[in-house]
């Protein structure tokens, strides 16, 4: 299993950019995709982005799509989600997840049901 540790929410106005990043440590993450996922209040947790594990291949959430980005530096075992034209609706606990089920192409939800999953990162949104 892969321990992972969120960092880098916070508040911001609308419009204003945030990164978000997270460290992996143990288990074997390397290999899988990682990415990263939100829950806002009263609503389940929903797919943002994921990168599989050469980083040459991503994909988003539509919503998010040009102006999120995910990045990952394997020598460090770091993902990362630099998040710009932020908006109140993208408030919410922002999740970790590695060990993801991706290599390439379109996302789909089965792709995490083996996943680890990091304790979340509050993003807040709001003038």
């Amino acid at each position: 299993q892969v321990q992972l540790v969120e960092s880098g929410g916070g508040l911001v106005q609308p419009g204003g950019s945030l990164r978000v990043s997270c460290a992996a440590a143990g288990g074997t993450a390397s290999g899988y995709g990682m990415g990263w996922f939100r829950q806002a209040p009263g609503k389940e947790r929903e797919f943002v982005a994921v990168i599989g594990p050469r980083g040459a291949n991503t994909d988003y959430k539509e919503s998010v799509n040009g102006r999120f980005a995910i990045s990952r530096d394997n020598a460090q075992n770091t993902v990362t989600l630099q998040m710009n034209s932020l908006k109140p609706d993208d408030t919410a606990v922002y999740y970790c997840a590695a060990r993801i089920k991706y290599w390439r192409g379109r996302y789909s939800s089965w792709m995490a049901d083996s996943a680890d999953w990091g304790q979340g990162t509050q993003v807040t949104v709001s003038s």
